[in-house]
């Protein structure tokens, strides 16, 4: 089989993870990068890999098959909306748009020039989160009542990225948001959230929060938590639970190491990895090997556009909650 060709736009800390795992796969041959800064052009010229000036040169590029979109947020929308234009099957990170009504415009385009595009959301890849889905959906733990999700950073970003980021609901909790109907197959039609500024007043300044609690009701009755906090004092907390009519399944932090020293003192064992490039490197590989799989036909792409509307709709609906002190109905978000 010949193999796919590859674009890759943006070398920052998400790029260079997918670059390098695409440059692992021996069916996949990345053709071109671009970038605006300096340094990652350099790191992809140290590979080997062409690099190009802009993004209308990357798909102007006469040989290129997919193109991985790794730029800043406000970027997403436009960048998928011309590689659509092009022809080029696309995979995006998360969110594509801040705004429901570019996505919607977006994903019209995509499925009108049937393009592939497949959305960033690789928590679904993480091998303890799968076992979670894999349980409920063969019925281990019989119907689903309740999920609890918990999320927390071991430290807040700079306020310069909260202020572009669309705020925790849509930038950190979005990955919840999906995980919560992920782990369940199920649908969520109310969102009532609840935060604060716990962590570092600067936030607060910024507009945004750094603490939080999420509950959302699915269609069917049943329920979520979520929790969030921008910084944990012991590491990158991350863990899925669903408790259900015929028993409970965890997904639990996945730690430096195993072993434990037990004493008079306590019981003493390793931390959480420390954050997520850690945390979710087997999860950005499979990711990636799951798109490279949809493209030649082994399987249908598994996290589409229409996942990543939906998760912005909870966003919006969990934003408008803490605005106005209520749950909100998701059909309310239009």
């Amino acid at each position: 089989m010949d193999k796919l060709r590859f674009a890759v736009a943006g070398l920052g800390r998400i790029g260079k993870i997918h670059l390098d795992n695409l440059l692992h796969m021996d069916n996949v041959k990345v053709v071109a990068v671009t970038d605006p800064q300096k340094e990652s052009m350099q790191y992809a010229k140290d590979l080997g890999i062409p690099t190009v000036a802009t993004y209308e040169d990357l798909l102007g590029y006469p040989e290129v098959d997919a193109i991985i979109i790794c730029t800043p947020t406000d970027t997403h929308a436009a960048y998928v909306e011309k590689a659509a234009i092009a022809g080029k099957h696309v995979f995006c990170e998360k969110p594509l748009d801040l705004d429901l009504k570019r996505v919607v415009e977006v994903l019209e385009i995509v499925e009108k020039t049937q393009v592939n595009l497949m959305i960033g959301f690789n928590r679904r890849f993480d091998p303890e989160f799968t076992k979670v889905k894999d349980s409920v959906k063969s019925g281990q733990v019989g119907e689903p009542h309740l999920v609890k999700i918990t999320s927390r950073d071991p430290g807040a970003p700079p306020v310069s990225y909260i202020e572009q980021s669309g705020g925790l609901f849509l930038d950190m909790t979005i990955h919840d948001f999906d995980m919560a109907r992920f782990v369940v197959g199920k649908e969520v039609k109310e969102v009532y959230a609840k935060g604060a500024v716990l962590v570092d007043e600067a936030i607060g300044k910024a507009g945004d929060i750094d603490t939080a609690i999420v509950t959302l009701t699915y269609a069917d009755g049943t329920m979520a938590v979520i929790d969030n906090s921008r910084e944990a004092a012991y590491g990158y907390d991350q863990r899925v639970e669903v408790f259900g009519s015929e028993g409970m399944v965890q997904g639990n932090n996945n730690l430096l190491n195993n072993h434990r020293l037990y004493n008079k003192d306590g019981i003493h064992g390793a931390l959480p990895l420390h954050f997520f490039l850690e945390r979710y490197a087997q999860a950005y590989k499979a990711e990636m090997q799951s798109f490279v799989d949809a493209l030649t036909g082994d399987c249908d792409i598994p996290v589409g556009g229409e996942d990543g509307l939906l998760s912005l709709k909870i966003g919006l609906a969990a934003k408008k909650s803490l605005q106005e002190n209520r749950p909100v109905q998701l059909e309310e978000i239009k």
